[in-house]
């Protein structure tokens, strides 16, 4: 498990998450949040090459309180 990133905000009904350096999962990989929990996949990346974001489908209803949540890439 690999930290992916931190999610900054919603956009058009995906969650948008600031990774912390470089190094970031590819598309499709699977995103879980501290407890294990399944969020969901990871569609997009964009932005800086040095520090991009990450476009995760979430696979809950309400994306509001996923702001401010840390996200792992499931290995």
């Amino acid at each position: 498990m690999k930290r992916a990133g931190t999610v900054v905000g919603i956009a058009q009904g995906v969650a948008v998450a600031r990774t912390v350096d470089e190094a970031v999962p590819d598309i499709g990989t699977p995103v879980i949040d501290e407890s294990l929990d399944d969020v969901g996949r990871v569609v997009d990346v964009f932005g800086p090459v040095e520090r991009p974001y990450l476009a995760v489908t979430a696979n809950r209803e309400r994306l509001a309180p996923l702001v401010g949540t840390v996200l792992y890439a499931r290995d």
